[in-house]
């Protein structure tokens, strides 16, 4: 059935099962490897999405694979093997997001000109903030790092990538309305903040 078929470039979950199986049984390192090829993609597109340094990146894709080893023997077969080391790495993120901290309040002295003009821009228009435009981008992910790593994880979910918040619940364990509330708190502050910066230009 086409509604079956496995995503280009993705392992079917047969595969999955069998390398599990051999990793928990007999240590087999080629099995660990081809886990590690397979889940990469799944991993490296979390992580990328929270905006990250690109230094960062391969540190937190490290933790992420060692503690999804770590706790392969609780992963029940029913549970899809992506979704389980998806939200491995979404909790990695959210953990390397805390120990960084906030940034300090954004002033307009912080803005290039391109920022200054997608600021503009945005209060005009908000759904512009998510074009993807250099300006806009950069003023995107400023305004983000001000927020808390929960806030922030929810707003690049829902807003920046499109997911739904059954999608958001799937990949961070949190309620739904844990999701709602930190999505209106976290739209509220944005929109003081851009407004906050707006009045001074």
């Amino acid at each position: 059935m086409a509604g079956d078929a496995v995503p280009q470039g993705e392992q079917p979950d047969g595969d999955l099962k069998r390398w599990v199986r051999a990793w928990l049984q007999e240590r087999d390192e080629a099995a660990a490897r081809a886990l590690m090829d397979a889940l990469y993609p799944t991993v490296m597109g979390i992580i990328r999405a929270r905006r990250m340094d690109a230094a960062v990146e391969q540190d937190v894709a490290q933790e992420v694979f060692i503690k999804f080893f770590e706790k392969l023997g609780a992963w029940r077969e029913s549970a899809p093997l992506r979704h389980w080391v998806a939200r491995i790495a979404t909790n990695q993120c959210l953990d390397r997001l805390r120990a960084a901290g906030r940034a300090r309040e954004l002033r307009l002295a912080d803005l290039t000109e391109d920022e200054a003009r997608a600021l503009e821009s945005s209060l005009e228009a908000p759904e512009r903030l998510a074009d993807e435009e250099t300006g806009a981008v950069e003023l995107a992910r400023k305004l983000l790092a001000r927020l808390t790593p929960e806030e922030r994880v929810v707003i690049e979910m829902l807003d920046m990538e499109g997911r739904t918040a059954t999608e958001v619940q799937r990949l961070t364990g949190w309620s739904s309305v844990a999701i709602r509330v930190r999505a209106f708190r976290a739209r509220r502050k944005l929109r003081q903040w851009m407004q906050r910066l707006g009045d001074k230009l």
